[in-house]
């Protein structure tokens, strides 16, 4: 008999503990086809396409992809497909350089010079708190390319075959003077800090960025797909290649003379290891919460004025701007917010993160035309409804 009443009690307990994940399943079914709506029109089997990640509360509740990797074999987009983060990479950047700040071998308020004493004299004002909130005012190095090339009579002297490499942006900066700014004075977003802080945890580490990389945060995780491509070095599995529209026809941009960068933009990614990333910093697995912190806070200029989006740049100029170490921080709709963009040749790409509300939304784009923020919103608007 009371056997009997213990086994009708565990029954109870058990259909108890699946009532929730029950609902929470049903949630996500009715909600899935309201992603779909949004997102299926946009590529078809013989189109470039894109994958996306939506978690909630701990969950992937909806990730698939549309469209063709490469347009060669027309191969699926999946969960598995890798893609080039672009500008999305600086987040990992950032966390490799909090990486050797927690193991004390480096300093935020550490100077330039103190890593490279070989560089100019304008260095010694530069910090690696400036590098990661892009207030160095280092110059940009698209444009000290463009300037060599000008003195060499204009032939080109990066092409995407003969890719500029990391070590090469840092021999340009080397031969400036001067900065754009005094550090800290201005904000000024910053592939030139980026592939610098790369080379930075290099030297500070004494093993390429992209072991440090894959030894302290891809393998930890088990991000078994990410890396930080080196042609040569390493291959990318599944591998979606980048496309433009030309008129009504597709051509593939996969690489340009700047792809060869890392810490500015050099990592493929899936949704599936990304989805790793994502439950890595809402458990603080790398990192604690209180060494978090300072990636989460947004820079302020030395005269503790918020910084604005300067000319010249896809934002409207003058508007306020909250960056922190590899994430932007201005909210969405009074929801808390850390995001980032990326946008290179053949790829647009997107992460957004809303901690509070325990949502993730990643859209990763292997074509130029369309705006993973938007639809990443489109998503976000659905569940904020």
């Amino acid at each position: 008999m009371f056997r009997k009443i213990r086994l009708c009690l565990l029954s109870v307990v058990l259909i108890l503990v699946r009532i929730p994940s029950l609902a929470a399943r049903s949630a996500e079914d009715q909600i899935a086809p309201a992603f779909d709506a949004i997102f299926s029109p946009l590529a078809n089997a013989n189109s470039p396409g894109f994958a996306v990640l939506v978690r909630k509360d701990g969950r992937t509740v909806f990730e698939r992809g549309y469209g063709a990797r490469e347009l060669r074999s027309l191969a699926k987009i999946d969960p598995l497909t890798n893609f080039r983060l672009a500008s999305c990479s600086k987040q990992f950047t950032a966390m490799s350089i909090m990486l050797l700040v927690h193991d004390g071998k480096l300093r935020y308020d550490d100077k330039l010079t103190d890593v490279f004493p070989d560089f100019p004299a304008y260095g010694k004002a530069i910090t690696i708190r400036n590098l990661l909130n892009h207030t160095s005012g280092l110059p940009d190095y698209e444009d000290l390319m463009a300037a060599a090339e000008k003195r060499k009579g204009g032939a080109p002297l990066w092409t995407p075959v003969r890719q500029i490499q990391d070590a090469e942006v840092l021999d340009l900066l080397k031969q400036e003077a001067a900065g754009k700014f005094a550090p800290g004075t201005q904000w000024n977003y910053s592939n030139s800090g980026y592939v610098v802080l790369g080379l930075v945890v290099a030297k500070i580490s004494d093993k390429p960025f992209r072991e440090f990389l894959r030894e302290r945060i891809f393998a930890p995780l088990k991000m078994s797909q990410t890396l930080a491509y080196q042609k040569g070095q390493n291959e990318v599995t599944h591998r979606a290649l980048g496309h433009s529209k030309e008129g009504n026809a597709w051509k593939e941009t996969d690489q340009s003379p700047t792809s060869a960068t890392l810490g500015d933009g050099g990592i493929y990614s899936s949704l599936t290891d990304l989805a790793k990333w994502d439950e890595a910093l809402a458990q603080h697995t790398l990192l604690s919460e209180k060494e978090m912190q300072p990636a989460l806070t947004p820079a302020l200029l030395t005269n503790s004025d918020q910084p604005k989006w300067p000319a010249n740049s896809d934002r409207s100029e003058g508007t306020p701007v909250s960056y922190g170490f590899g994430w932007f921080l201005d909210p969405y709709r009074n929801h808390t917010r850390m995001w980032h963009y990326g946008d290179t040749i053949g790829f647009h790409t997107y992460i957004q993160r809303f901690p509070t509300d325990r949502l993730t939304i990643v859209v990763l784009c292997n074509r130029t035309d369309l705006d993973p923020e938007s639809l990443a919103s489109q998503v976000a608007d659905l569940l904020f409804h």
